[in-house]
This record gives C-alpha cells, structure tokens and sequence, in this order.
C-alpha cells in the first residue's frame, strides 16, 4: 500500500522538496499551504514522479482548517501514516519594531500551525496506535539569533511542545512516533517574500544548503522516528553545541555580527509579503522549492549524509562531535558561519 503522508507548507521550499520525494516513491501526498500556485505546481511534480496528490489550501493557523485537511486527506488515501509539520511565517527586524498583529501572526502560523496540526493527527493515529508526526524545526528553536526573535521564538516552543507530547505517548505505551528535524540555513523562496524591515535585502547565514538536503533529512526522520532529534547539516550540529559550550562568547559575537550577516548588498525588496495573505495565488506565482541563493548552496551535506546510511553510533557521534569542535573554532573566528536560518 502507498504511504499516505500529509506536508504542510508543501508549495514551496522544505515542504516542497519534501513532497517531491514522496512523489518518487509512489506516495499519496497531500499539499497543504495557503498559496494555491505553488501547491498547484507541486501537485503535477508528484504525479510526474509517480505520486498522487491532493491539493488542500489551508491556513495552519486555524485549527478548524488543520482539522478539515486531515478529514479530506483521510477521506481520499484513507489512514495518515505520515504527518509533516513544515509551514511557518516570519518577520525580519528588531523586537521593537515588529507589531503586536505580527507577533501575533507569526506565532499563530509557525507554533500553533505545528499544534493544530499534530492534534489533528493525534486524533486519528491514536485509535490505531500507528503513525509519525515530524516537525521541521531549526537550530534557531536552540540557538537565537538577532532580528528573527518571533521566528525564534516559536521554534523555540515547537521543541518544548514535542517534548512534551512524546513523554505523554511514552506514558501511553503509544507506538506513535513523534521527531524532529533541526535545520540549518536553507535556500528557500521566504527569503524574497518574507516581511522585512532591514535597511537590505535578507539572507540566511552561510554555510546555506539546497532544499533538497533539508528534505533528505525529513523523510529519513519520518523513516527512522525512535529519536527525539535529528540535525540536519553539520552547521546545526556546530550551532547548537558551541551554544552550550559557549552560549556568552556566541552572544556578544552575534550581537556584533549578527544584522550584517543577515543581509545582502541589494536594497531591500519592495512590495507585498507573504505575512498575513500568500502571494502564490495562481501557477504564474509559484517560487518552486529554491531561493535566491543557489550560487553559494550546497546540494550535499556529509553529516546528513551519516545519518542516512549505517554506520556505527561511534562513528556517527564521532562526525558529529567533529562538526562541533569544526564550528566552534568559526565561531571564534567568523561567528556568523554556524548561525543560520531556513
């Protein structure tokens, strides 16, 4: 039987990448994000890779919506053995000068969005005591960076959330999984349409990596969800251990560096955003699941790389801790290279 998997904020970036591959194994996916364009686009991707698709516009924001999409996605592929928490909205500028509608917004799409959409997932893959829920998360759920505290913020609380519902299935003695992907910086289309207030252009901070690495990560959590975490990019790995060993020197070195660092040398885009309503409204809008910044992204990531295939723990945790001492010592030196943003 094809899996059937739900992927929210699947039009563009992540969620994108993520559905694609779905589609190469023969999945029923099921596209959920506010845009129609892009999930229009990613639909016929899908079907061209073998896949089957059902497109569902939705605001993950209302959980009457996350509700209704998982209704749909039962009623046409029948039971979700995958649910992908992905969609999320931001805003790039200083604590003091993001609005209380914003803060408001960002929260209600990037923490409550993985709420409502676990509690509708929950509630279908508990009677069967079968199921993996995967949330996206980011390094910066671990490590804040200036100008993104909102964004921060609710990564943040998506860890502290999923903790909390996995100790509650362990309690159960559920056989639903629950896991998460960190991230590391991403080339994802938000950076063109996200909501900014910089005096330049946002960026995520290098190293970046392609979509596509992201989504391998993704479906190798979904494949594998004993673990609580995964990092994804060695970047991650680095980011979150020099915070715990050095969470001072990584503060005054991001309170230096960390707004130059987020922005290019081109003026700030103008015109709409993506905050309150999508911009992909029709196919001729579709961003695809790239940004802006393919020139300088890796298509590859060697400690993602580890991850998917077997290796002893040893090794593994060996890479790991390789990536670490590797990101501390440009944290001393550059700072900026273990610090990023999807």
């Amino acid at each position: 039987m094809p899996t059937t998997v739900v992927i929210t904020g699947a039009g563009a970036g992540i969620g994108r990448a993520t559905a694609r591959r779905y589609g190469r194994r023969g999945a029923h996916v099921v596209l959920v994000a506010r845009g129609e364009g892009g999930l229009r686009a990613a639909a016929d991707e899908v079907a061209a890779l073998g896949g089957r698709a059902l497109v569902r516009p939705a605001d993950m924001a209302d959980p009457a919506q996350a509700e209704a999409v998982a209704e749909a996605a039962e009623r046409e592929f029948g039971p979700i053995d995958v649910w992908i928490n992905c969609a999320f909205a931001s805003v790039f500028a200083p604590f003091d000068q993001i609005t209380p509608d914003e803060y408001r917004r960002i929260t209600e799409v990037t923490y409550l969005g993985f709420v409502n959409g676990t509690r509708a997932a929950l509630a279908r893959m508990l009677p069967r005591d079968r199921g993996t829920i995967v949330q996206v998360g980011s390094a910066l759920g671990e490590r804040s960076i200036p100008l993104q505290s909102a964004y921060c913020g609710a990564k943040h609380a998506i860890n502290g959330f999923t903790s909390s519902v996995r100790t509650e299935l362990l309690h159960r003695g559920s056989r639903v999984r629950i896991t998460l992907a960190q991230m590391p910086a991403v080339n994802t289309p938000q950076f063109d349409w996200v909501r900014s207030r910089l005096d330049r252009h946002p960026m995520p901070v290098p190293p970046i990596y392609q979509p596509e690495v992201a989504a391998r990560g993704v479906v190798y959590a979904a494949d594998h969800p004993r673990r609580k975490q995964y990092y994804i990019g060695a970047s991650t790995v680095a980011t979150i251990w020099a915070n715990r060993l050095f969470p001072a020197l990584l503060d005054r070195y991001l309170a230096r560096t960390g707004y130059d660092s987020q922005q290019t040398n081109r003026v700030p885009a103008t015109g709409e955003d993506n905050l309150f309503a999508p911009l992909d409204r029709d196919r001729a809008d579709d961003r695809g699941a790239h940004g802006a910044f393919d020139d300088s992204a890796h298509a590859h990531s060697l400690q993602e790389a580890v991850l998917r295939h077997p290796v002893t723990t040893a090794v593994g945790a060996g890479a790991a801790t390789l990536a670490a001492v590797t990101g501390i010592r440009r944290v001393r030196r550059f700072g900026a290279a273990v610090v990023g943003s999807r």
